[in-house]
């Protein structure tokens, strides 16, 4: 769940092949782009293409993903090749997938839905919620995927700003409850990428319940804790109190996955059913299905890599301070970056791409002077400070620190 622009930014940056060097997602919503379609982020090899490097010296910063993969993998791969048969289609139930699921988040199986990434949960979710004409509301910036399935099903979309960074990015709650009055859809993104920040459980509790008060008992609301093993509580266990609440969840993130490509969805059951009714019926691999039910039967690495990327992300940070830049607090496994302008965002970019460290950088928009960043290993963060060099001053201006 990465690869998408954040919500409110129009992507313009520099072009190499089907991609676009630093891009966050595609460059113009169905449309309006002449039939091209998306365009993703470029890939390794155009990034070294563009820049004259070996595919082998670029490092994602832009993606969001682990830096590293459990001691276990092998074995899970191992195991599932040897248990598959790949002459046939998967299971289109996930019956084991489904079950190691419903034990990890502490529901029936009969509450959960599968997809490839979080990001086809997304696109259930629109697909079941949304047809040409309807109405789905989001509070931005937050995840750039949110638009583009909006748009897809032909519905308009409500953008309602969050407050500045200097407060942490907050949601303007009554504004967000004017917007969802008539809306079939409100997408929430907590943790909240790309801004790294998160609400109080209290907050969150609080908007579901003026949500769900609403007439016809408010929009379908979609809760998207990609993030969510860095920081806070799952609302998971809130499905139960609010019928039309969604809460998904992936394994690209904390347990290092993210090529694996499984997400899922915890909601009550009828709203389960309209998920499954659109959900294709063999998108997760064999192989993917069966390393994904392994990881969450031993969930001991991903708590390990939580634990080593917290700290890592502390450390630099605590370096980007000093080193003179504005690297906004965080609860996620990236930083924000405000380098205090479009020029600047732009010329650091520049810099960090010819060592083939791509950012991940922003269109026209209230982050377009910003950039996202990664949390990768020691060496690769230094490596990117290095690179970036330099800051326009002796410290950065803290923020508003978040508990996690």
């Amino acid at each position: 769940m990465s690869s998408a622009p954040a919500s409110g930014d129009a992507t313009t940056t520099r072009s190499s092949g089907a991609g676009a060097v630093g891009a966050a997602g595609p460059a113009a919503p169905a449309g309006e782009d002449g039939g091209a379609g998306y365009q993703w982020e470029a890939s390794d090899s155009e990034v070294a293409a563009t820049y004259g490097l070996d595919p082998a010296q670029v490092v994602r910063f832009d993606t969001n993903t682990s830096p590293r993969t459990g001691p276990a993998l092998p074995g899970w791969i191992e195991t599932a090749a040897a248990d598959a048969r790949l002459n046939e289609y998967p299971d289109a139930t996930y019956a084991r997938l489904t079950r190691a699921i419903a034990a990890r988040a502490g529901v029936p199986s009969g509450w959960i839905t599968v997809g490839a990434g979080a990001d086809e949960i997304l696109d259930l979710a629109a697909k079941s919620c949304l047809r040409a004409g309807a109405r789905a509301v989001v509070a931005t910036p937050s995840y750039g995927m949110y638009p583009v399935v909006t748009r897809q099903r032909g519905a308009a979309l409500v953008e309602v700003p969050r407050g500045s960074p200097d407060d942490g990015f907050p949601l303007d709650e009554g504004a967000l409850l004017r917007a969802a009055a008539g809306a079939d859809l409100a997408w929430l993104c907590d943790p909240n990428n790309p801004t790294g920040t998160v609400e109080a459980p209290a907050t969150l509790a609080t908007l579901l319940e003026r949500l769900a008060a609403l007439p016809s008992g408010g929009p379908v609301v979609v809760v998207d804790e990609a993030y969510r093993e860095f920081a806070g509580t799952s609302l998971v266990a809130e499905v139960r109190r609010f019928p039309r609440l969604v809460v998904v969840r992936t394994l690209s993130k904390a347990y290092g996955l993210a090529g694996v490509r499984v997400g899922y969805a915890v909601a009550e059951p009828a709203l389960t059913a309209r998920l499954s009714a659109v959900r294709p019926p063999g998108s997760i691999a064999t192989l993917s299905a069966s390393i994904a039910s392994a990881a969450l039967a031993d969930p001991s690495f991903a708590a390990t890599n939580v634990g080593l990327l917290v700290a890592e992300r502390e450390r630099f940070r605590r370096a980007l301070l000093d080193a003179g830049w504005r690297a906004l607090p965080s609860v996620a496994n990236f930083l924000l970056l405000d380098l205090g302008g479009p020029e600047a965002a732009d010329a650091g970019a520049e810099r960090l791409l010819r060592r083939g460290l791509v950012p991940r950088r922003f269109g026209a928009g209230p982050l377009r002077g910003f950039l996202r960043v990664t949390v990768r290993t020691p060496e690769q963060d230094d490596a990117f400070l290095s690179a970036l060099g330099r800051g326009p001053g002796t410290g950065a201006r803290p923020g508003k620190e978040q508990a996690t």
